[in-house]
């Protein structure tokens, strides 16, 4: 099952092995959320067993919450608000300089339309890639599939359906683009 996971198949996350899985995550996040303010080297410790990638300067403040957590690759000097929820089933990207708001979701996974396929348990998941120097405003909910280009804003409480090109602001529910923003030299 894990293997149709990583995939991007159906597959029941109730096998053992993802189970398993999800356990350690969870009481490394639990770990995690008990830090105290001044345990940074602890809390950078934790995320780097939690992450398949954590990146040098980045921040995750907590409480945060995870499912699997080696789904996940934070860029360098990125900064994750207080809230994070990252349901990991697939891949979670987040590049370089990214501000993070609180409260933010990232939302991998999918559940078969069809009700008979959905009551028996399967699911899947497709990934999210949020490019570099993005900001997520506070709130925001990025869907399963999403790319978010470099350089964009997405405005607070705004829901991410589908991708978002480079250099733009982006609100609403779903998140529509309302401008371009200026271009580097």
């Amino acid at each position: 099952m894990k293997e149709r996971m990583l995939r991007g198949e159906l597959y029941l996350a109730a096998d053992p092995e993802l189970e398993a899985d999800h356990r350690r995550c969870r009481l490394l996040v639990e770990r995690f959320n008990a830090t105290g303010v001044d345990d940074h080297a602890e809390r950078t410790t934790l995320l780097g067993d939690l992450f398949a990638e954590f990146g040098d300067g980045a921040v995750v403040k907590p409480p945060v919450q995870l499912d699997y957590g080696y789904q996940v690759r934070i860029g360098p000097r990125t900064f994750i608000n207080y809230g994070a929820v990252i349901l990991d089933v697939a891949r979670v990207t987040i590049g370089a300089d990214v501000q993070v708001g609180p409260n933010v979701q990232f939302l991998t996974p999918t559940h078969p339309l069809d009700p008979e396929v959905r009551r028996s348990g399967l699911e899947a998941a497709e990934p999210i890639t949020i490019e570099d120097n993005v900001w997520l405003g506070g709130g925001v909910i990025v869907l399963a599939g999403v790319t978010i280009g470099r350089d964009t804003v997405v405005g607070a409480g705004s829901v991410v359906t589908r991708d978002l090109p480079p250099g733009v602001v982006a609100v609403g529910s779903p998140a529509r683009v309302v401008r371009e923003l200026p271009r580097d030299g």
